[in-house]
């Protein structure tokens, strides 16, 4: 009888602290990061450097919301999670990563220059250190770029009618297509200041200047020039709508991203190619094309520097080192599904450094501007923990572990019971 006791306790100890060790990972695993984050990573958000590598999540990684991590070192977007879909990957200071679930046909958003706030195209501002998240404007917004400061946003929002109406005698009664409003958000006080800009169907990028006095946009003035792929460049006062110049871009030239303006101030970049133009090109005409970044003077619209060639796959300026543009490009691979996005320095004398891989299936790469500002790159390859899960998560490990140590003492006991009435 003592033997079989002593298995019965045996038993139940292990089946417990199974238990208790599914249910105190989440724990363990914090406390671990802490240990191991070093003064670069500190909680306030400090310091920190971009990893030159990310990885997948795991399908039960959790979301910002259910345990946020701290402010951001990086984020990327790629459907391989358990959504299926297109999905916001942070990856923290710490190390951490965590989810950022889109809305149903929602498009990327932008994250702040500090790493710690990420704005939706749905007029939802998520903070990124404590996961909540809260409405500041309505929807139908897209955020163009953040002020240098983190304190505005420059946003447009389309008028558009979503249907057409139509008189008795088959006239239509409305115009759906209608000019796209233009505004500074403040997303940390919900209030939006219109920026007089002139009229455009709509707005396709824009820039901020270094001191965030002036904002570059660019977009087309008229659906004609929608249909025809031809842009505008205007540079204006977002306080007074006092516009300093504008030029006529075409449809072969375009403003190269929230980044485009450079650092000192002097000149504003764009992307511009050479080859066919406009919706009539064929897929090979397309590829055909070859690219560059041009230069024009901030201060009077005219075209200044030699032009940069970049390869096919950049799609926009997203930082600069020093005077090299960070450029957003992707890895091409024999199945689209396997493209990955790839942040790349771009020197004058042809060179091209990379600085971020993102992993197979990711289609897009976001970098805080605190860290783009100081070229904090170079950052360590660290692999999203197994651990870092959600609550539900660790009580579907625990449960089954509870009812099979429940089954295994039951069990046990019979048995030391028809030993005891043998024995008898």
């Amino acid at each position: 009888m003592r033997t079989t006791g002593s298995r019965v306790r045996r038993g139940a100890a292990v089946g417990v602290a199974l238990a208790l060790v599914a249910l105190s990972a989440p724990a363990s695993t914090a406390a671990a990061a802490i240990s191991t984050a070093g003064t670069s990573t500190a909680a306030d958000g400090t310091g920190g450097a971009v990893p030159t590598r990310v990885h997948q999540p795991w399908l039960w990684q959790a979301t910002v919301e259910q345990r946020p991590t701290g402010p951001a070192a990086l984020v990327f977007f790629t459907s391989r999670t358990r959504f299926l879909e297109s999905t916001g990957v942070l990856i923290g200071r710490d190390g951490g990563y965590r989810l950022i679930p889109l809305h149903v046909a929602e498009d990327h958003g932008l994250l702040s220059p500090d790493g710690r706030h990420y704005l939706r195209p749905s007029g939802e501002l998520l903070a990124l250190t404590t996961g909540e998240q809260r409405r500041v404007t309505d929807t139908g917004m897209r955020p163009l770029a953040w002020s240098p400061d983190g304190q505005r946003v420059l946003s447009t929002r389309s008028n558009d009618d979503g249907v057409i109406s139509y008189g008795p005698d088959n006239q239509q009664l409305n115009d759906p297509e209608k000019p796209d409003d233009l505004f500074v958000l403040d997303p940390y006080r919900g209030t939006e200041q219109v920026v007089a800009a002139g009229t455009f169907a709509a707005h396709a990028a824009a820039a901020w200047s270094p001191g965030g006095d002036l904002v570059a946009v660019a977009g087309s003035p008229d659906v004609a020039a929608m249909l025809a792929e031809r842009q505008r460049l205007v540079v204006v006062d977002p306080t007074n709508g006092s516009p300093r110049w504008q030029v006529e871009l075409g449809d072969r030239r375009m403003l190269a991203g929230p980044a485009a303006w450079q650092p000192d101030g002097r000149r504003i970049a764009l992307l511009a190619f050479d080859g066919c133009a406009g919706l009539g090109c064929t897929v090979d005409q397309t590829a055909a094309r070859t690219w560059r970044i041009e230069f024009l003077d901030a201060a009077t619209g005219r075209a200044v520097g030699q032009p940069l060639p970049v390869s096919a796959s950049t799609t926009q300026i997203v930082g600069w080192r020093g005077s090299d543009p960070v450029v957003k490009q992707a890895i091409e691979a024999d199945d689209d599904e396997d493209r990955q996005a790839v942040l790349a320095a771009l020197s004058p004398g042809g060179g091209r450094e990379v600085l971020v891989t993102g992993p197979p299936g990711s289609t897009d790469l976001a970098v805080p501007g605190e860290l783009l500002a100081r070229a904090a790159f170079g950052g360590p390859d660290r692999r999203p923990s197994p651990f870092a899960a959600p609550l539900w998560f660790y009580l579907a490990l625990a449960v089954p572990t509870l009812l099979a140590v429940a089954l295994a003492v039951r069990r046990l006991r019979r048995r030391g019971v028809a030993s005891g009435a043998a024995a008898a």
